[in-house]
């Protein structure tokens, strides 16, 4: 079931909510809590039912784990080193057959010559987030950090739905207590929430599905072996880069919006990332959550930045790379995992070397603008290879836009005048990505233990919400607008992962 569906904007969502709300007025907790468990697994259920029998067990199998291997009264939990190693490779084995098993066969066969066959893997929709939630509660349970957690709870942390399929992905200090000691909504937070989530409806039903066909010509115009002009290849590129932008944002929005409508505060997992100004910047503001998960459990017990110069940047290719390989089963992952592994490299270089000399672009406005524009160049050009089919794929548009293909006679796969209406409506778009106040801004969101986000700039603190008519007003009609261009459904983008 998709956000951006009426089945669940017109149905699910609404009788969710009463069910929920409904049994929380009988002032039985954990009555309404079970029924968020059953809902959210009905939520998932809706895409392949048998895909519960994957969920479930791995729910209880973890909840079990978790549970043994937590320290008591401040001893070590007895095997609790063992049990943390069996959990950590049930579920990585288990997210490696699904996603991995096809990819590795397919490799072995390309590299050895030979054909081995393995029927193809049907990859259960969210499992590289709920298998990650996992992980995390495992290794914070070994470190002391869980205490005080049920099955129920622990079950609804998992399957929440509006966080399921697509994240964010929550740490259990986050979530947890919030169930555990549920105190109910305010009429203001419902409206926060509805605010919230028809922004979030907005963004991906009329900004990223509105350019999502100029990306998608041209870029299978390239995995079909068509030459591509310059023209052809920065409108692919750019297209492809305001619809992943918005699509995101827009998913982080709905997900943020239905959470507050039960309650619950989900963390921030995207802050204007087309504002950052290095890639350091850059994936603190994108997936940031995903930087945490990975930052904490691979890059930190990897030795981080603790061993020196050389050690900091071979942990930050070997996290990269593998982020990289989270996001899917293909070259294509790997090697924009890989260029985003040697941007933070040359950034945290470049760091160092001006500091050694006292050089600091951040001073003056034409060095803030050219660092902005070096990143987000170095974006562009690593979603090429997150956006091809394959490695030829994203080289001939790559190729395309360095101008090694001729601007005469290079079999375009789109008129000029189709070109010059994508570039002018990706620059629209990102140009409302680098200059307009982001969700958080513009409603004062704030995830639990986060400080509110400032209105610094006069745009964002005049459009600043609050429970108004004209706020009201202003969201009913984005929801109208949005609910009535659902003639084509298309499914988010992170989806797929």
């Amino acid at each position: 079931m998709l956000f951006n569906s009426y089945e669940y904007l017109l149905a699910f969502l609404p009788l969710a909510l009463i069910l929920f709300h409904g049994l929380r007025r009988l002032k039985l907790q954990r009555l309404p809590i079970a029924a968020a468990v059953l809902l959210s697994l009905a939520f998932y259920a809706w895409w392949e039912p048998l895909n519960l029998l994957l969920l479930v067990p791995l729910i209880g199998i973890n909840f079990e784990l978790a549970r043994r291997i937590a320290p008591r009264r401040g001893r070590p939990a007895r095997f609790g080193k063992p049990l943390l190693a069996l959990g950590i490779t049930l579920d990585l084995a288990t997210l490696a057959w699904f996603k991995y098993a096809n990819f590795g066969v397919d490799t072995f066969n390309a590299l050895a010559g030979t054909h081995v066959e393995l029927a193809r893997i049907v990859l259960p929709i969210g499992i590289s987030f709920f298998v990650f939630q996992m992980i995390a509660s495992l290794v914070d349970a070994w470190r002391g950090h869980m205490e005080h957690f049920n099955l129920l709870d622990y079950a609804l942390f998992i399957t929440f739905f509006p966080q399921l399929v697509a994240g964010p992905i929550v740490h259990h200090g986050e979530m947890l207590p919030q169930f555990h000691h549920y105190r109910g909504v305010t009429a203001s937070t419902v409206a926060l929430g509805v605010t919230i989530l028809a922004i979030g409806l907005a963004k991906k039903v009329l900004l990223a599905d509105s350019v999502a066909g100029y990306a998608s010509a041209r870029f299978d115009a390239a995995a079909a072996g068509q030459p591509l002009a310059p023209v052809d290849a920065w409108a692919g590129a750019l297209a492809y880069t305001a619809q992943l932008y918005f699509d995101f944002s827009g998913y982080s929005d709905m997900a943020i919006g239905a959470g507050l409508l039960f309650g619950i505060r989900l963390p921030v997992n995207f802050a204007s990332p087309y504002k950052a100004e290095s890639i350091i910047d850059f994936w603190r503001r994108w997936h940031m959550t995903l930087s945490r998960f990975l930052r904490d459990y691979l890059y930190v017990p990897l030795g981080g930045g603790r061993r020196g110069p050389v050690r900091r940047h071979v942990n930050l290719l070997l996290t990269m790379l593998l982020g990289g390989l989270w996001h899917g089963a293909g070259w294509t992952f790997v090697a924009w995992g890989a260029m985003h592994g040697l941007f933070l490299v040359a950034n945290h270089a470049w760091r160092a070397l001006a500091g050694r000399h006292g050089i600091d672009l951040s001073r003056h406005a034409p060095g803030r603008w050219a660092a902005w524009a070096v990143t987000f160049l170095a974006v562009v050009v690593a979603w090429v290879f997150f956006r091809a089919a394959d490695l030829p794929t994203a080289g001939r548009v790559v190729a395309a836009m360095a101008g090694l293909v001729g601007m005469a006679g290079a079999g375009a796969a789109a008129h000029f005048g189709d070109n010059i209406e994508a570039l002018l409506v990706a620059a629209a778009l990102l140009a409302l990505a680098r200059l307009a106040p982001n969700t958080q801004e513009l409603a004062g969101y704030a995830g639990p233990g986060e400080a509110p986000p400032a209105a610094d700039a006069p745009l964002a603190r005049a459009l600043r919400w609050r429970p108004s008519p004209v706020w009201a007003v202003a969201t009913g009609a984005g929801l109208a607008v949005a609910l009535m261009s659902l003639s084509r459904v298309s499914e988010f983008l992170y989806f797929q992962f």
